[in-house]
């Protein structure tokens, strides 16, 4: 385990640096106060601040400052970083692995329903056991598992209202040949 350097008592002291960067990237509402510093390896130093940010607790403005021989202090980086026990994201899952776990559920759904003898309901439709067997399952036609809807919205039925909202526009074409055939003849 490497030791770390002393901390340059001119980084540790440039708060006012630090602030004057953070106003140009966030506004000063967002910044708390002081919560310290960390002596990183390279000699730099990085300044933490409270996050004031909706959304982001347990986050801090760290402003990492640092200092060549001499020279006045300067910044190197700005960012917001997670404290212990900030409110992190979850771990990112690719789409076709989230995709692939629902419809292995609604197909150990459907089994579990058909083996119940029930009738499997499906938007405004229903699925009786004879309907659905393991065939249709294993060739990936899971999808009739969805009857259409795409996030509580059904897709066919946007579409034949799509369908019967089109209408020619023939009239207008028209009265613009209209409009474009009269000239004034007084002129």
């Amino acid at each position: 385990m490497t030791s770390m350097p002393d901390a340059d008592a001119r980084l540790i002291a440039a708060h006012d640096l630090a602030l004057a960067a953070l106003a140009e990237i966030t506004p000063a509402s967002t910044v708390g106060p002081a919560a310290g510093y960390l002596a990183e390896e390279d000699g730099s130093v990085s300044l933490r601040f409270q996050n004031r940010l909706p959304g982001y607790p347990g986050w801090f403005w760290t402003v990492t400052v640092a200092r060549v021989e001499g020279e006045e202090p300067t910044v190197l980086e700005i960012e917001l970083l997670p404290g212990d026990g900030a409110l992190l994201a979850p771990e990112w899952v690719p789409w076709a692995e989230r995709l692939a776990e629902y419809r292995a559920h609604q197909v150990e759904l459907a089994e579990a329903a058909a083996a119940a003898g029930d009738d499997v309901a499906i938007g405004d439709e229903a699925l009786v056991d004879e309907d659905l067997d393991d065939d249709d399952l294993d060739d990936g036609e899971a999808d009739i598992l969805h009857a259409g809807d795409l996030d509580g919205v059904d897709i066919d039925e946007l579409d034949d209202g799509a369908a019967e909202d089109e209408e020619p526009e023939d009239d207008d074409a028209d009265a613009l040949d209209e409009d474009a055939g009269e000239v004034d003849e007084e002129e």
